[in-house]
């Protein structure tokens, strides 16, 4: 089903199309194993690819993009922050999970 979501039409013999399935498959089951809802399943995806797209599009060093998914995650947990945006559908304990993952 992912493989038809993104569109991928050459996936036998295109190693870029295998590994971005393989990259969002993974994310994708180990986030169900996490028994996200489907809100925060949807969030973690999206982070998933704004992570890939700072590394594809932007060329982020693995520091840069850690200091981002830092930003992205900031102000889970607090009551009147508005600063997790997306994210604030995670518990404390969730966002540290993400983190954890990636």
């Amino acid at each position: 089903k992912l493989e038809e979501f993104l569109h991928f039409k050459q996936l036998k013999t295109s190693l870029k199309e295998a590994i971005l399935l393989d990259y969002y498959t993974a994310g994708f089951w180990w986030a169900k194993e996490m028994n996200f809802s489907l809100m925060q399943l949807s969030g973690f995806m999206d982070l998933l690819n704004f992570l890939l797209e700072n590394l594809r599009d932007k060329h982020m060093t693995l520091g840069d993009n850690i200091k981002e998914l830092g930003k992205a995650m900031a102000g889970i947990g607090e009551t009147d922050s508005e600063r997790a945006g997306d994210l604030d559908v995670f518990s404390i304990e969730q966002a540290k999970a993400v983190i954890d993952y990636l």
